[in-house]
């Protein structure tokens, strides 16, 4: 699955999200069309999508998608999985052979539920039981890797263009409330399959354009928590933080956001006092989890879609309305492509976050 003899090459990359607010499914049609509109962003080393919705008949089991490499890969990585979960059901994600997309991993789902005496015995709350056994998982089983791990959601990602990978998993044939849609052009990691975007860990979900230059500090910060990056890519550090702050600390969407892209030292300094103690306090205290250099991303969640970038936007970024719809991503083209007439359209400022919730769900 990991390709060799990696040349670097120019950043590029292109995302594109879309929610319905009320929570009305829609097929996965547009996000192909829309990220495809963005082609010269990608070089063929990476596609991915992630929808929520798409398990309405397991909404209460957590939809494991795996790939492996070989048959032996399958045969522990089901062993793990069995000793841990009760399976309710497990087979192959169906595909679509695809000229362009070749060497592909075993690629299957399973919908599952901790067992009782497990999760008895670790004293752990589902959801952490879970992210454990994620990280155990991808680290211990060598040659199976996690896709993706939440309720009612998955991620379908490989090396390819977006809309190949789109036809390669027939997500046509899927509708989800949310969408959201990557282009790869790797820069300093390898293209390979498990190090498409999207990133993932239970049902949230991170597509990234752009370089972290603060990686090492990230991960080791996160390292502090419990949580082992194993994918050979900045972007996973992205979805541990979210994941830390949002479930693990129960902080403010919002405050997560302001944490990751701060203002700058001199605007914080001409802030009223309460807003430059506020901002002050964040960034001493988090320090660690800043995320520096060139970056737009599009966080998704069982209960909305955020939209950010750095703080002085060195990665573009659009946002748009249409009646219960937000639409995000790289370029207007990608979302007028698929929204010819919305309500509003404009560019987030450096640091704003764009925050999509389902109707009644309070940031």
């Amino acid at each position: 699955m990991l390709r060799e003899n990696y040349e670097r090459v120019p950043s590029g990359c292109a995302i594109s999200g879309a929610m319905d607010r009320s929570g009305q499914r829609f097929s996965g049609s547009d996000i192909i069309q829309s990220i495809a509109m963005m082609r010269e962003r990608s070089n063929g080393l990476g596609g991915g999508f992630a929808a929520y919705g798409i398990y309405p008949e397991y909404e209460d089991h957590y939809a494991f998608h795996m790939f492996y490499n070989d048959e032996p890969a399958r045969e522990a990585g089901e062993r793990f999985l069995n000793e841990h979960f009760n399976i309710a059901e497990a087979g192959p994600i169906p595909t679509k052979k695809v000229r362009s997309i070749a060497n592909e991993p075993m690629i299957w789902r399973y919908f599952a539920q901790p067992k009782e005496e497990k999760l008895s015995s670790s004293g752990l709350h589902p959801d952490e039981f879970v992210v454990q056994c994620v990280i155990n998982l991808n680290k211990k089983v060598d040659g199976a890797f996690v896709v993706s791990s939440g309720k009612n959601m998955g991620a379908f990602k490989g090396v390819g263009y977006p809309e190949d990978i789109g036809e390669f998993y027939q997500l046509y044939n899927y509708s989800g409330y949310i969408w959201t849609a990557h282009g790869r052009f790797p820069t300093n990691t390898p293209g390979w399959w498990g190090g498409a975007h999207p990133f993932t860990l239970l049902d949230l979900s991170v597509v990234h354009n752009g370089e972290l230059s603060s990686y090492g500090s990230n991960r080791r910060y996160l390292n502090e928590f419990g949580y082992e990056c194993t994918m050979q890519t900045d972007t996973e550090v992205v979805a541990y933080l979210f994941d830390l702050f949002t479930r693990r600390q129960g902080m403010p969407i919002d405050v997560a956001c302001k944490i990751m892209a701060p203002p700058m030292w001199d605007e914080i300094e001409r802030m009223p006092e309460d807003e430059k103690a506020f901002y002050t306090a964040l960034r001493m205290v988090y320090g660690k989890a800043l995320l520096n250099g060139p970056f737009s991303i599009i966080v998704a969640f069982k209960n909305g879609m955020i939209a950010l970038n750095d703080r002085i936007k060195l990665r573009s970024l659009v946002a748009a309305e249409k009646g219960d719809m937000l639409y995000v991503a790289s370029e207007e083209s990608a979302i007028i492509e698929i929204c010819p007439n919305p309500d509003k359209i404009w560019a987030p400022k450096a640091g704003e976050p764009v925050i999509g919730m389902l109707e009644g769900v309070r940031v």
